[in-house]
């Protein structure tokens, strides 16, 4: 009996110490992926295009060393990243030890559209040969689309008469937007007959780069088709296209009525229909209106709204007419033109007003223009003014400056030099201009020294001595920031021909370039300088030739 009990009791021992041993190797190889702490921390709302920093966090709470890890971070769809996915292998993840990754991209797509980021890690925990994957997802919300797409169409067309209308399209992204295109869906029963700019096909045109404060208009014309009454929808997409797809940054949609017009309005400022402005200068409005109808028409008002930061309404004069300052409305009526009081079939009137542009405003990155939305009885009509840049140009010339140090004799001598500095100051108060240029002759006998300043310019300043045509190419310009200024070092040798003369010493220089919003090219020019001109002395006989 006593040997029974004795082998029962190892047996009972034994099955113990398995068990132990069994519950011992089993914890020292199970895992849990619990005891990996992955996360994403990104913003929650971001602006299209907006520089967006995504920073992954991953921490071993467990006991156990994580080997072989591989990280794989997926940005969200459409972003601006050169690869849309990212693998990159980790170090061994230790008991307890933390770190981060950062990963930067721009998103892109429409407002409100939820953008999800995601992030997977899987790895080996020591001692074992399966493999554990973590994952996680931040969304981010498009806030903000700082993109103007409109129609401006009128309200109402007649069916089958050959109809304008336009597509407008701005940007104000802090960044370049490349790859645009623009789509448009046409109503049933609409026949397109021609755009400027022509398109890639009837309905898609290549907008290509928009940089911030740049944007375009998409004229287009042709022939709705319907009965009299009915509505029409125009559509419209503003996107770029990524791997073959389509994405759309912003829509558009305008109604028209299909309707018998008895009322044609057109304007014109200045004597144009399709006047550009520049501020500081005053706009004549005119308004003409006709009856295109069938029957007579009386006891009318015809009210202008004009919406614009760029209008002085404080200069607005109407004759004839009162100025609302409430909505900044110009209202005329019966009492005062007797062409409101009574219209008869095929005849046309007119209205006038002016108003001042002011020389400068702050448009809020909006595109700069003046619109004036007419409305005549049961007619209305959208008219803009765009406005260019006011780009100017002074052109100084000293005796001495501190950029250089001139030698010569004063008054100028016959047959010796005079060294002169000359500075060009380009000047805009409004507005942004690219591709700037400055342009003079130098007159005979005046040659370039070679001075220049600041030294990183004399690359943009070059010099055709066949034509003797001295050119600065500047650039770019924008009224927010300081204007680059440059000097250069001219020497005037005067021959006999010149003596008892006052010669010149730089002939008119004229500065050129293009409006960023308007397309339109702008020029200034200054005027010549001879040597009594200088800019910092006023000697009598100082540049008369001895």
């Amino acid at each position: 009996m006593s040997f029974k009990k004795l082998f029962l009791s190892v047996l009972i021992l034994g099955i113990l110490a398995v068990t132990v041993a069994g519950i011992w190797y089993w914890n020292s190889n199970s895992y849990s992926k619990g005891n990996l702490k992955l996360e994403i921390i990104g913003p929650d709302k971001a602006d299209l295009a907006q520089e967006v920093e995504y920073l992954i966090k991953y921490k071993n709470n467990g006991n156990t060393r994580l080997e072989d890890p591989k990280l794989i971070f997926q940005y969200p769809e459409n972003s601006l990243v050169d690869k849309e996915r990212k693998e990159i292998e980790l170090e061994d993840i230790y008991p307890g030890q933390e770190k981060t990754k950062k990963f930067g991209a721009r998103i892109i797509g429409k407002e409100g559209e939820a953008k999800v980021a995601r992030v997977w890690l899987n790895y080996r925990p020591k001692n074992l040969s399966a493999r554990f994957e973590s994952n996680t997802t931040q969304t981010t919300i498009i806030q903000d689309v700082p993109l103007t797409f409109e129609f401006n169409l009128p309200s109402i067309v007649e069916p089958g008469a050959e109809t304008e209308f336009n597509l407008n399209y701005f940007s104000n992204v802090d960044y370049p937007l490349t790859d645009l295109r623009v789509e448009a869906e046409y109503p049933s029963g609409f026949e397109f007959s021609q755009s400027d700019p022509e398109g890639l096909s009837e309905t898609e045109w290549d907008v290509g780069l928009l940089n911030k404060a740049e944007g375009g208009r998409i004229k287009m014309e042709g022939k709705l088709n319907g009965e009299v009454g009915e509505e029409k929808v125009f559509k419209g997409k503003l996107g770029m296209w990524q791997d073959g797809e389509f994405v759309t940054l912003k829509e558009s949609s305008r109604g028209v009525e299909l309707g018998e017009p008895s009322l044609y309005i057109t304007q014109t400022v200045n004597g144009k229909s399709d006047y550009t402005a520049v501020p500081g200068e005053t706009l004549h409005y005119e308004i003409y209106f006709k009856n295109v109808g069938e029957e007579a028409l009386s006891n009318m008002f015809l009210a202008n709204k004009l919406r614009g930061q760029g209008f002085d309404y404080d200069s607005l004069k109407a004759p004839q007419g009162r100025f609302k300052s409430g909505d900044n409305s110009v209202v005329f009526d019966s009492r005062n033109v007797s062409k409101l009081q009574f219209l008869g079939t095929g005849e046309e009137g007119k209205v006038e007003f002016w108003v001042d542009v002011k020389e400068n405003w702050n448009f809020g990155g909006d595109r700069p223009s003046l619109t004036n939305q007419v409305f005549l009885s049961q007619a209305q009509e959208e008219f803009t003014v765009e406005v260019s840049s006011d780009l100017n140009l002074d052109q100084v010339v000293y005796l001495q400056n501190e950029m250089f140090r001139n030698e010569g004799p004063i008054p100028p001598e016959v047959g010796r030099g005079t060294e002169y500095a000359v500075m060009w100051k380009p000047k805009i108060n409004f507005s942004s201009v690219k591709d700037v240029k400055v342009e003079s002759r130098l007159p005979e006998n005046v040659e370039l020294t070679g001075k220049v300043f600041p030294e990183d310019a004399t690359s943009s300043l070059s010099f055709d001595s066949q034509t003797r045509m001295l050119t600065w190419d500047v650039g770019e310009l924008d009224s927010s920031t300081t204007t680059p200024n440059i000097s250069f070092q001219i020497e005037l040798t005067p021959d006999s021909s010149q003596k008892g003369e006052t010669p010149t010493l730089m002939k008119k220089a004229t500065i050129t370039g293009t409006d960023i919003y308007t397309k339109k090219e702008v020029t200034a020019t200054s005027s010549a300088v001879d040597t009594t001109l200088l800019k910092d002395t006023d000697k009598e006989d100082h540049g008369v030739v001895q």
